[in-house]
């Protein structure tokens, strides 16, 4: 919309790489504050219920705003990707175990790994550089094929969301929001990670909007897109080994705002603080878990941000199912593993 209404300085790659570096400085700060994690939410630990809460509180305001702008007809996510109903629900749920189970072993989802990376944890970094590399090889490299092999296995349910069945948009989305708002009442997490949660939700809409509307460019079109962090990061190792040719956009911008917004949102609070490896069984832990989200993330369509709120936002029966498996992976992880220390969040 901007640019037939103005003359903008800049394409609308440019436009995205801003807007992603804007989000994601909102995202940083927000979730640093919040310590926002599902991992953290689902397994063993003194805070698993205000985690969970908090978590529950972002997918809840995501839920609602995006929600509003597609019934406003604001963007139309309905060629989205995640909203398919001829679903590789093997891929899919595979994907899902194999990211759950990759976030317990790294004490941590993507995206709180990227946080954390922005404030000196040199095993986030390790993780995320591992996790990057194997979901570009999922991608465009040597899993390829895997994925190729098992997306193939699909099944047509009909419909791509939930907005298409008896009651359409709104009904749904009111309904998942009272039931997350039960959720969020009965947990108890605290008023300020309420509100960073609702900062983070409604950076998922504000994603939607900016890429789906605002930023919309008929003669130079890009993805709708929000934030996720399995594409991004895919995204941003291809730009950062191929920058002369390969020019920075959301994706880029996404992690760079990320990590800026964490290491400011540390820096004032006092919590920058350099962390590294105890010894080889960690960094072996650490280094398959990267690999296991690397690749279940690309199989399930998405991280627990990128089809859990983002994907969850638009009401897409892939994303529900993607986050389902998450969770599941992740319980299973955390039954198996016991009640080690592996199981205490990535500080």
């Amino acid at each position: 919309m901007l640019f037939e209404l103005y003359e903008l300085p800049f394409d609308a790659q440019g436009a995205q790489l801003l807007l992603g570096l804007a989000l994601g400085l909102m995202f940083g700060v927000a979730a640093q504050i919040s310590r926002f994690c599902l991992r953290r939410g689902l397994v063993a630990g003194p805070d698993r219920a205000p985690a969970l809460g908090t978590w529950a509180a972002a997918l809840a305001t995501a839920i609602a705003a995006t929600s509003a702008v597609i019934w406003a007809g604001w963007v139309d996510l309905s060629d989205h990707r995640l909203m398919v109903s001829d679903l590789p629900l093997l891929a899919i749920i595979t994907g899902g175990l194999a990211f759950g189970v990759g976030m317990v072993l790294t004490r941590g989802c993507v995206s709180r790994l990227t946080v954390l990376g922005g404030t000196g944890n040199l095993r986030a970094l390790t993780v995320l550089l591992v996790f990057a590399l194997v979901a570009h090889a999922t991608l465009k490299g040597v899993f390829a094929p895997v994925r190729v092999a098992l997306g193939s296995v699909t099944t047509d349910i009909g419909i791509g969301s939930l907005a298409e069945l008896p009651g359409g948009l709104l009904t749904w989305a009111a309904l998942l929001v009272a039931g997350l708002i039960a959720v969020v009442a009965a947990l108890k997490p605290r008023p300020l990670h309420v509100a960073m949660a609702a900062v983070i939700g409604l950076v998922i809409t504000l994603g939607w909007i900016g890429t789906g509307w605002l930023l919309l460019d008929e003669f130079d079109p890009l993805p709708v897109e929000s934030m996720a962090f399995t594409s991004t990061w895919a995204d941003t190792l291809f730009w950062t080994v191929a920058s002369s040719s390969i020019p920075a956009g959301f994706g880029v911008g996404v992690i760079g705002g990320v990590f800026g917004g964490a290491f400011l949102s540390a820096l004032v609070r006092g919590e920058l603080a350099f962390a590294s490896f105890t010894g080889a069984p960690e960094t072996l832990r650490y280094v398959t878990g990267g690999a296991l989200m690397g690749f279940g993330g690309v199989l399930a369509g998405g991280c627990t941000v990128g089809a859990g709120l983002s994907g969850v936002s638009m009401l897409s029966i892939a994303a529900i199912i993607a986050l389902a498996s998450i969770a599941a992976g992740a319980l299973i992880a955390d039954r198996v593993l016991g009640r080690a220390p592996v199981m205490q969040p990535a500080e």
